[in-house]
């Protein structure tokens, strides 16, 4: 376990090669607390930060996702894809109260990536999301697309599987916006590159769905291969991660890069779009804000955290590939495929903390998380 937070000299970095060797463990990979400004020490981690490696897996339990439900008080997370599909995606559980795992499938759910809480149309929304809607890349008989998982019943639905008669190419990442109810989601083509998707018709584009009316629209474009996206904590702001760099294999001149889009008064499109951060190592993949409206993203070598005017603060350094992590109230965890972190006693809070766990700061964490999120829908 490690709670040494080590500050990183940006003009030595600039101009010796051989600087970051020479500051990070010589075995990896290991859990390193990097602030490149003094901020990301003091301000989003804290005094009290510790860091530790949970598990080390000899299979992949620990991809994307990263959805927590309050009625079982555990954490769901996408297993990587192991290469057949007589092997489906699992879906690992983490029981929150002591991090003890188990593993299932849920029958109508096909080949798991990216997912969140959700409160599906009707629902109540003065308690935390009683539903995970998932990304469902698909394979070749069934299509890509959304879908909905009751909890604690393991019922799901499909929410959309198609725009407007076109089936995606293997759908990634999902938010719920949190005043309209509309589900915002990106697809990209892994299914394709991952030998289980057929080849792809449709652009890589990020979409707007509304549950309650069936209306779903095109909201931005232009993508090598639109990944992980999330919303500022004000909504104004709608990040969107390109992962280009890796299709059959990486290629570093294509996307590693985060846009920002504002998004439109009337809640359902995007507009000024820019570039917001570009990942030194790996990509940016699953992407989320805290509540100060720092943006997290998991890249090549762990958790690169940028301030709103896109300056990296620090880094949670592994040495390998986190595709992304799950911020709880007072911490987070950290997925890295087959091994799965854990950084504890941190300040900075999720952005989705407060509805998921029904906790408004990051003073708590385990069971017994508090009083529901109020719903604006």
């Amino acid at each position: 376990m490690t709670s040494s937070i080590i500050p990183v000299d940006l003009l030595a970095a600039a101009t010796n090669l051989n600087y970051f060797p020479s500051i990070l463990p010589a075995t990896e990979p290991t859990i390193t607390l990097l602030a490149y400004q003094e901020s990301f020490a003091t301000d989003l981690l804290g005094p009290n930060v510790t860091a530790r490696k949970v598990y080390d897996l000899p299979w992949q339990a620990f991809h994307e996702g990263g959805v927590y439900q309050k009625s079982t008080n555990s954490m769901y997370i996408a297993s990587n894809w192991a290469g057949s599909l007589d092997n489906p995606v699992n879906i690992t559980i983490i029981d929150m109260a002591d991090l003890s795992l188990t593993s299932t499938r849920y029958e109508g759910l096909y080949e798991a990536n990216g997912g969140t809480t959700w409160y599906p149309p009707g629902s109540d929304t003065s308690g935390t999301p009683p539903a995970m809607l998932w990304c469902d890349e698909g394979d070749f008989t069934h299509p890509s697309g959304l879908v909905s998982v009751e909890v604690p019943s393991n019922e799901t639905k499909p929410v959309v599987s198609y725009f407007l008669g076109r089936n995606f190419s293997s759908v990634n990442d999902v938010r719920q916006h949190p005043i309209t109810g509309d589900i915002w989601f990106t697809d990209a083509d892994y299914g394709f590159f991952q030998f289980f998707r057929p080849t792809p018709t449709i652009p890589k584009q990020v979409y707007r769905f509304e549950p309650t009316t069936g209306i779903i629209q095109v909201v931005a474009d232009g993508f090598d291969e639109s990944n992980g996206l999330e919303f500022s904590p004000d909504l104004k702001t709608l990040y969107v991660t390109d992962t280009g760099a890796q299709h059959f294999g990486p290629n570093q001149t294509r996307p590693a890069t985060i846009y920002a889009f504002d998004v439109t008064e009337d809640m359902k499109q995007l507009k000024n779009r820019r570039t917001f951060a570009y990942a030194d190592s790996g990509f940016p993949d699953g992407i989320h804000c805290d509540t100060e409206g720092n943006v997290w993203s998991g890249c090549g070598d762990g958790v690169h955290v940028w301030n709103t005017d896109g300056i990296l603060l620090g880094k949670i350094h592994l040495g390998e590939t986190s595709n992304n992590f799950a911020f709880y109230p007072g911490g987070m965890l950290v997925f890295s495929n087959s091994r799965m972190w854990q950084v504890s006693g941190i300040k900075a809070v999720g952005r989705e903390v407060c509805k998921d766990f029904g906790v408004c700061d990051g003073s708590t964490g385990g069971i017994g998380w508090g009083q529901g999120y109020k719903g604006h829908w």
